[in-house]
C-alpha cells in the first residue's frame, strides 16, 4: 500500500548507530500530529511529544484534553500553573486545521516537527515536515527560510508558503531557540528518567535450523546503543541485517540484527560473536554457541514487543518517526 503503511511499525526510532554515537548525546523534542478520515477505529487526531524518544505528552480529538505521559511533567505545572490549558488550546487549534486538510487534500495528514541539541558543541538544529497519504509532501528548509516541495503538487503550496517570510523568520527562531529551551527544560525536569543509563539484556534468538541468528537486546536506555556482529574479531558488514531500535512497553529500548549462516557450518560457529555496546557500561560480547541459542523449541518468547510500543504512543502517529531517518538519508 502507501508509504505511512508500510512504516506504521516503524518506530523512533532509529536504525542502529555508528560507533560515534557512543561518544557523543543528540538529545531531541519531537511532536507527531496525524489527522485521519474513514478509520472508525482510530480518533480523527492524535498528538505527542516525545523527548529522547520517550512521550510526555498525548492529545487526541476524543478526549481533546493534553495530558502528561511522565510523572515528571508535574514539575512544569509548578512553574508554569497555565501550561496544560495552554497546551491544549495549541493542539485545538492544530486539530481543526488539519481535519479541513484531511477534508479537502487527503484523508492522512502527518505533520512531524521538533529540534535537536548536542550537549557536547551545543550545536543544534530543527525541522518541520508534512506528509499527505502517507507520502512526503513539503518540509520547511532551517537554512533558506524557504519550504522544499518534493512533489509536483506541493509547489503551490511551497511558492505561498515562501512568501510569508515573517512566518518562516519566526519558525526559524522557534526550533533554534524556544524549541532548545523547553528540551533542556524537559531534560532537567525528567532527569533521574531520561538521563539514566539500564544494561542490556542480551539473546540469541532462532526461529528453525535454517533460519538467521537473531542478537536480541533489550531493557536498556538510552536507545543511542550498537550492536554488531563480528568474526575472529572483525566487525561484519555482509551477512548481517540490522532491525530497528524499538521502545518496549517499560519505557526501555530493544533492538535485533541477524546474522545469516546459510554458507557456515557450524563447526566455524565459534568465531562469531554479538557485540553490544552502550556509553557507561562495558561492552557485551555473546559468542555464537548453539547451546546459548533459544528457539522455537524452546523459550522463544521476546521480551518487550512491538504491541508494547504500539500501546506507547499509537502506530499512525509514530509511522511519522521514520521521516527523522529519511531526513538523514537512512
Amino acid at each position: 500500500m502507501c508509504w505511512f503503511i508500510r512504516t506504521t511499525f516503524i518506530l523512533i526510532n532509529l536504525s542502529v548507530c555508528l560507533s560515534v554515537c557512543l561518544s557523543t548525546v543528540i538529545h531531541s523534542l519531537r511532536y507527531f500530529q496525524t489527522a485521519s478520515s474513514g478509520l472508525s477505529s482510530f480518533p480523527e487526531f492524535v498528538a505527542v511529544g516525545m523527548v529522547d524518544g520517550v512521550q510526555f505528552v498525548h492529545y487526541d480529538s476524543v478526549s481533546k484534553r493534553a495530558v502528561p505521559k511522565q510523572a515528571w511533567m508535574d514539575q512544569v505545572t509548578r512553574d508554569r500553573q497555565d501550561y496544560w490549558e495552554e497546551e491544549t488550546r495549541i493542539y485545538q487549534g492544530g486539530q481543526q486545521v488539519n481535519k479541513g486538510n484531511v477534508e479537502t487534500v487527503a484523508h492522512i495528514v502527518q505533520v512531524m516537527s521538533g529540534c535537536e541539541w548536542d550537549d557536547e558543541d551545543d550545536t543544534t538544529d530543527g525541522y518541520r515536515q508534512h506528509a499527505y497519504d502517507g507520502e512526503d509532501f513539503i518540509a520547511f528548509d532551517l537554512k533558506t527560510l524557504t519550504w522544499v516541495a518534493p512533489v509536483r503538487q506541493a509547489v503551490p503550496t511551497k511558492l505561498r508558503w515562501d512568501q510569508n517570510r515573517a512566518d518562516n523568520q519566526y519558525r526559524k527562531n522557534y526550533y533554534t531557540k524556544e524549541c532548545v529551551e523547553w528540551l533542556k527544560k524537559y531534560l532537567a525536569y525528567g532527569k533521574s528518567t531520561l538521563q539514566r543509563t539500564e544494561r542490556p539484556r542480551v539473546s540469541l534468538l532462532q526461529r528453525s535450523p535454517s533460519s538467521p541468528v537473531v542478537c536480541h537486546a533489550t531493557g536498556f536506555y538510552p536507545d543511542r546503543v550498537v550492536v554488531f556482529w563480528r568474526r575472529d574479531g572483525q566487525e561484519l558488514h555482509e551477512q548481517v541485517d540490522p532491525g530497528e531500535v524499538l521502545p518496549n512497553h517499560d519505557g526501555t529500548f530493544q533492538v535485533s540484527v541477524d546474522l545469516d549462516l546459510t554458507a557456515v557450518p557450524q563447526e566455524d560457529w565459534g568465531r562469531y560473536e554479538c557485540v553490544v555496546q552502550l556509553k557507561g557500561i562495558e561492552d557485551i560480547s555473546t559468542p555464537l554457541d548453539p547451546a546459548l541459542i533459544r528457539t522455537n523449541g524452546g523459550p522463544f518468547l521476546v521480551p518487550g514487543s512491538v504491541a508494547g510500543a504500539l500501546l506507547l504512543v499509537g502506530a499512525l502517529v509514530l509511522a511519522g518517526v521514520c521521516w527523522y531517518r529519511k531526513r538523514n538519508g537512512e
